[in-house]
């Protein structure tokens, strides 16, 4: 064997003992374990490690005070360590959910090694599961047709760039003639075009309503809601940066100024309907303050309106004419007889008095609404839940 071969047979035996280490180096540790009362055991082995808790959002929360006011957080539970090493904990049986958690390691949050589901929420990555079962059975993939989901970039006029959106086409789209009608879906503060997606679960939401047949086949188009960025972190020339909450660009204005951009691509690139009774808007906090506006801003765009724990705030020190004239504006809105305009939001979201006045204003100028109430506060299991319930309203 000459010295070419020698050398090409160690490479190969290296890659494949790495390839081996990837497949079987994680041991026979299964977790998260779902057990037959839907209680959830978790495992991790660290033999050095002091302490390790569990903090994940199907712990009783815990209160948090941040810039937007008093928050409930998830809480914490510590794990137990046995004489190999491994530490577990179990939950009490849980709900029909998605939930997600993380570990804290001698205070190191890190996500599960025994979990490669994992969902990226701003700039922090937990593990997630799902306990199936009533509705969280629409967060599944289940054995039904299932749309097709795609990263496009169209081009703002009005913000002068390429931007990036997701978009959401039902089951049969490609192969059919048929025009549909459109959802356009928006995120909060801190997200992106991925978050619907990935923490919403809206295909599959909208893959299972459909097959059940109590959601009309639509298109859901995913934008991104800061005027500033492009697209998602990682997936533009900016880079690989750390995400963060708030940027100036979000909540300014711009946004809402040049959404007819992104209706324009789409009705000019998709078999759609183009009237007003074919298109709703509808997003959570930062994306229900922009719904909110954008709808009031373009009164003749939208007959479905939702708003999902609505930041519903003055915009003090902003100059921009889509939050002047706030009431004449609505009136001229809701004068226009749109099919609906929804509200939902948990009675512990620290959202919830501002949710209260607006609706206050509403009654007192004879606005028709629907109104829907959950408990717990400002969390992805209310947003998810919201979204079930409104697309069943739409384009009957």
């Amino acid at each position: 064997m000459n010295k070419l071969s020698i050398l090409f047979f160690a490479v190969m035996c290296s890659v494949a003992s790495f390839a081996q280490q990837a497949l079987w180096g994680g041991g026979d540790i299964v977790s998260p374990k779902i057990n037959v009362d839907n209680s959830v055991t978790f495992s991790i082995l660290a033999p050095e490690a002091q302490k390790i808790e569990i903090t994940g959002d199907f712990l009783p929360p815990q209160k948090m005070q941040t810039p937007m006011g008093e928050m409930d957080v998830p809480g914490s539970a510590a794990l137990v360590k046995n004489d190999k090493g491994v530490w577990t904990y179990t939950t009490a049986p849980l709900a029909p959910e998605l939930y997600s958690y993380s570990f804290l390691i001698d205070g190191v949050k890190v996500t599960d090694p025994g979990n490669i589901y994992q969902i990226r929420d701003v700039a922090s990555v937990t593990s997630v599961f799902i306990i199936g079962g009533g509705r969280a059975d629409l967060y599944k993939v289940n054995d039904v047709p299932h749309g097709s989901v795609a990263r496009v970039w169209y081009n703002s006029l009005t913000l002068k760039k390429n931007r990036r959106m997701t978009v959401y086409t039902p089951p049969g789209y490609e192969k059919g003639k048929t025009k549909y009608p459109v959802l356009y879906l928006l995120h909060g503060a801190g997200g992106d075009e991925e978050a619907w997606i990935a923490l919403g679960r809206a295909s599959q939401i909208l893959d299972n309503l459909i097959a059940q047949g109590k959601a009309k086949p639509m298109l859901v188009v995913m934008t991104n809601g800061n005027a500033g960025q492009k697209a998602a972190p990682g997936e533009s020339e900016k880079g690989m940066y750390k995400p963060s909450l708030w940027e100036e660009t979000k909540m300014n204005g711009d946004f809402e100024t040049a959404f007819p951009d992104v209706i324009k691509y789409v009705e000019t690139n998709y078999r759609v309907k183009t009237d007003k009774s074919s298109r709703a808007i509808c997003g959570l906090s930062m994306g229900g303050f922009h719904s909110l506006h954008i709808s009031k801003q373009y009164p003749d765009l939208f007959d479905y309106v939702g708003l999902f724990s609505a930041a519903i705030i003055p915009q003090q020190n902003i100059t921009s004419e889509i939050y002047e004239n706030f009431d004449k504006k609505l009136k001229i809105q809701f004068d226009k007889k749109l099919k609906l305009y929804w509200i939902a939001i948990g009675t512990t979201d620290f959202l919830f008095q501002n949710n209260v006045d607006f609706r206050k204003k509403l009654d007192e100028n004879n606005c028709k609404y629907e109104y829907y109430e959950t408990g717990e506060g400002h969390i992805w299991k209310n947003w998810r839940i919201y979204l079930t319930e409104f697309v069943q309203k739409l384009f009957k």
